[in-house]
């Protein structure tokens, strides 16, 4: 969906991009093939292609800062094919929902085939270096909460990778509420370990293992976790080409 992308471009908007393709011209590499025939004024239709080709370079580079500060942040899901070799889908787990009073007790990161576990007071630090290795990240309400959730903690870190939170593009194509519901409604089940738990279940867990030093409780948080960012994938794979017919119609 990237190179069918052209409201990233300075001066296009939503209504520019849908005349384009209207015109039956969806890639850069057709806008490109087929410029006289388009019907633009043609100064917009040279600035066009400049930019089609400066796009082109950075793709081909992988250079996924460029879509990042270009490409508006509603729209970073059309990025997931082209960078899905550099993802982590994350989930974090926290204490309670205030940053500034809460703390995170557990971060997943999947990468679309290994699930990594950070966990308070073992190995949270590590989550600085690890995501730095990625291009792409997918997350359910991580714009809100997640990412800011872990900046507070984590300052260095500087999260300017694409970031595609799947709670605005799945709610645009019928998806709605929570990422239980969802995981219900494309049929996704969860293990009998965590069947039914919620966020203030993952809350209670961690103070059996904080104060009781509860092995188990952690057990099931973790894989209560890592349930989350395996799904997060799931889900993406299922709903994509949705968005795409979305986002195409109009």
């Amino acid at each position: 969906m990237l190179n069918n992308t052209y409201i990233h471009i300075p001066g296009v908007g939503k209504s520019l991009e849908q005349k384009i393709w209207a015109q039956g011209i969806h890639t850069w590499e057709e806008f490109l093939e087929l410029e006289e025939k388009i019907l633009i004024p043609p100064a917009r239709k040279a600035r066009i292609c400049e930019e089609i080709k400066k796009s082109s370079e950075h793709l081909a580079s992988k250079n996924y800062c460029f879509f990042s500060q270009c490409l508006p942040s509603a729209e970073h899901w059309r990025a997931y094919s082209a960078f899905s070799d550099s993802v982590a889908f994350v989930d974090i787990e926290t204490t309670g929902l205030s940053q500034h009073r809460d703390k995170i007790t557990v971060v997943g990161i999947y990468n679309g085939k290994e699930s990594k576990t950070y966990v308070r007071d073992i190995n949270l630090d590590e989550i600085v270096e690890e995501f730095s290795k990625y291009k792409l990240l997918v997350s359910f309400n991580g714009a809100r909460f997640d990412l800011p959730f872990i900046k507070s903690e984590f300052p260095d870190i500087e999260f300017n990778q694409l970031h595609i939170d799947l709670m605005y593009p799945l709610r645009r194509i019928g998806y709605s509420g929570g990422l239980k519901n969802i995981e219900k409604m494309l049929g996704i089940s969860r293990s009998e370990d965590t069947e039914g738990i919620t966020g203030f279940d993952a809350v209670r867990l961690w103070k059996n293992y904080e104060k009781r030093g509860d092995q188990e409780a952690l057990d099931i948080l973790v894989k209560y976790n890592k349930e989350d960012i395996v799904n997060l994938k799931t889900i993406i794979e299922l709903t994509y080409p949705k968005m795409v017919e979305k986002a195409l119609r109009g």
